[in-house]
């Protein structure tokens, strides 16, 4: 083969290579909550049943090493929190109604209130799933729920998952609501798996 051959292989494989890691860089923080937040990427998916509005935002890696990072930036201390954040998805849920968190608006009287503050506070565990195209469940590790006592237009939850390599080889995952009492019956998100692979990253400049 000729040196002008091999000059030419060697550029569409570079060009092969770029084609498939899509990974996107952005230089600020701004920028990549800009980018998930747009739903024509996927990051971010927006669903209104029976005047709940739900929004499931699946966060970048790169998001939480951030907000560790602080400004602390080092190149030995990204590495370790990227290692760190990567082991685990992270899937943020926010739900409203008339523009208000959940407990302000939904319950009908003292009663239901306390059974939504349970609910949100304890058993969600029980309420959430993400499962694969196989069927398989993805385990929860954890989720926080943070309460704003009315000082919120949303009610948020982060919920993590453990990011098991073997359950995430599929087309896309199913993450579900199930029935939490409020008249919108299970509430199901396909995410797309391409997102978690490809997903998009900060500069992190000194």
């Amino acid at each position: 083969m000729s040196l002008k051959g091999i000059n030419l292989t060697y550029i569409l494989i570079c060009a092969l290579i770029l084609s498939c890691s899509n990974n996107e860089t952005f230089e600020s923080e701004q920028e990549l909550w800009g980018f998930i937040k747009d739903p024509a990427n996927e990051y971010t998916q927006n669903k209104s049943i029976n005047n709940v509005d739900f929004q499931l935002l699946y966060k970048p890696t790169d998001l939480l090493v951030q907000q560790e990072l602080g400004d602390k930036v080092s190149d030995s201390l990204i590495g370790k929190l990227r290692n760190k954040y990567n082991k685990q998805l992270y899937f943020s849920l926010s739900m409203s109604s008339n523009n208000k968190e959940l407990l302000s608006s939904l319950p009908k009287n003292r009663a239901e209130f306390g059974i939504m503050v349970n609910d949100l506070a304890f058993g969600m565990k029980e309420k959430v799933y993400l499962i694969n195209q196989q069927k398989d469940t993805i385990m929860m590790l954890d989720y926080v729920y943070p309460r704003m006592y009315g000082m919120s237009k949303s009610t948020n939850i982060l919920f993590v998952f453990n990011k098991n390599e073997d359950k995430i080889k599929s087309e896309y995952l199913n993450f579900t609501l199930s029935n939490m009492n409020i008249e919108t019956g299970d509430v199901k998100f396909k995410i797309p798996t391409k997102i978690i692979e490809n997903q998009p990253k900060l500069s992190f400049k000194n």
